[in-house]
């Protein structure tokens, strides 16, 4: 390949992976033709893009757009399909993972289509702690969570004494009404007796 083909390709690829922060490594052979349509299409549904790669040029496009893995990672070994799309790395990992154990689909995957890894926020982790992260809906919600629970636990602290204090005022209340009508029944007696 000529020097300026693999520089065409560089740029492609750095205009590509730019803004791409989170991707899951795949790694896929032996698959058919039927196998690979059903995998791309399946996933354009959720908005997921696959892309095969060359290693040794994808290495130095990323390493030049901050997310070097080494040359020794495991993503540049054989064949290399980058996938990236959805949300965030959570969904992304999620929407793959769940492809690829499909009870119609699984045999056509079956050991031929393997995960090499995934990529959170330009820094490769497992694909099982991918699946394990929380999606940004998710993870908005256990900061609403966190910061809501102090406040609703001061509220409570300043609610619950002056619940104490109506509740016990309210029994001597009632008490009070109680024990009225009882000392008022003789007096009433009394005066009928007359």
């Amino acid at each position: 390949m000529s020097k300026v083909i693999k520089q065409m390709e560089m740029d492609a690829l750095k205009r590509t992976f730019q803004d791409v922060r989170d991707l899951v490594v795949l790694s896929v052979k032996g698959l058919n033709s039927l196998g690979e349509y059903t995998l791309r299409a399946n996933l354009r549904k959720k908005k997921i893009r696959l892309q095969m790669v060359k290693n040794s040029l994808t290495r130095k496009v990323f390493s030049e757009i901050g997310m070097d893995f080494g040359a020794d990672s495991p993503f540049w070994v054989n064949t290399t399909i980058l996938a990236w799309g959805a949300n965030s790395v959570a969904e992304l990992s999620r929407a793959i993972d769940g492809e690829l154990k499909d009870k119609k689909r699984a045999n056509l995957y079956k050991d031929k289509v393997t995960i090499k890894g995934a990529v959170a926020d330009g820094q490769a982790v497992s694909f099982d702690l991918a699946l394990k992260m929380p999606t940004r809906e998710e993870a908005i919600s256990q900061i609403l969570g966190l910061i809501l629970s102090p406040g609703a636990q001061i509220a409570g602290c300043l609610i619950g004494p002056g619940g104490s204090v109506a509740g016990q005022i309210a029994t001597l209340a009632e008490k009070k009404e109680e024990e009225a009508p009882a000392e008022g029944a003789p007096a009433e007696g009394a005066a009928a007796a007359s």
